[in-house]
């Protein structure tokens, strides 16, 4: 894939069979068509929405196989591949660009990386960038790596030719703005669907959301509207995207967001332990929220989802 990715792309989740654990092949391809449909440009893959931390290195190269059958070449197919090493984070890239993948999702390590120097978390990207085989994009999510990302980060490493860009997942604006002044040419996504408009307005190039999991129709209208310069219509499904992704996504995290899928027509199914799916209580409600704002939005391409 040529140029830079921009637009909306979703951290598909990775369904599960129910009965044996093992990850679905035909639910994931039917969930990624389904998305592709909706208007998406493309598809991450093992990510945190996708459990990327719970799958097996078989598992792994698997998913991204599975979804290259279905993501045509004119989609980006991003794959998850932070690991705790710079060793295993660079096989990770290797085992993702044989898999077809077009570009890489990268986070900082976690379990080490409170301790680290910047120097060494500069190191750790710069390797990585330099021998993976495909392009990298930085991924700042410290909701679950317990560190953040520095714009000092951004601006040592700006320079570097396989870096395309970053997403930043920590619903932090002035933060996003700070990385945008470092790396101004470099293509930013916000992670947060609450603050989809706003980071529009900074210089986002798209979104990658875990709201879009199941309601991707109207995820793509904000960013569409934004681009033809609507802004009133863009910042209308912005109101209907807030709810829908605080209520569910920064609520309730992937149980949540499978359970959302369930209820929009498509194939959440279980997560994988340690995880625990949601109280029947909780799933009731998301249930409403997601079938109220989803269904007023038309979003027919999510609806013909079937289950398998």
């Amino acid at each position: 894939m040529d140029g830079r990715p921009s637009g909306l792309l979703v951290p598909i989740t990775t369904p599960f069979d129910v009965q044996t654990g093992d990850v679905a092949p035909v639910a994931l391809r039917e969930n990624a068509r389904a998305l592709l449909e909706a208007g998406v440009v493309g598809i991450v893959a093992a990510g945190s929405t996708g459990e990327a931390s719970l799958l097996g290195e078989q598992e792994y190269h698997q998913v991204i196989g599975w979804l290259r059958d279905v993501v045509p070449d004119d989609r980006w197919l991003v794959a998850g591949a932070g690991k705790e090493s710079t060793r295993a984070t660079i096989a990770a890239c290797r085992a993702a660009s044989e898999e077809g993948a077009d570009a890489v999702l990268v986070r900082p390590p976690g379990y080490y990386g409170p301790t680290l120097p910047s120097v060494a978390l500069v190191e750790h990207f710069r390797r990585v960038a330099d021998e993976s085989p495909l392009p990298v994009l930085l991924y700042n999510i410290p909701k679950y790596t317990h560190l953040t990302l520095p714009d000092t980060l951004f601006a040592a490493l700006v320079e570097h030719q396989n870096i395309l860009g970053a997403k930043d997942s920590s619903g932090d604006l002035k933060l996003f703005a700070a990385y945008r002044a470092a790396a101004p040419r470099w293509a930013l996504f916000v992670g947060s669907g609450s603050r989809y408009y706003a980071a529009l307005e900074l210089g986002a190039v798209g979104g990658i959301l875990a709201v879009a999991c199941y309601a991707a129709s109207i995820a793509v209208r904000v960013g569409l509207t934004f681009a033809d310069g609507d802004r009133a219509a863009a910042g209308a499904g912005q109101e209907v995207l807030t709810p829908l992704n605080k209520e569910v996504v920064e609520r309730f995290g992937v149980p949540g967001v499978k359970a959302a899928m369930d209820a929009a027509g498509l194939v959440g199914g279980p997560v994988r332990p340690p995880l625990m799916d949601l109280a029947e209580a909780d799933r009731a409600r998301i249930a409403s929220l997601v079938t109220q704002a989803v269904g007023a939005a038309g979003n027919g391409a999510l609806a013909r989802g079937r289950r398998n």
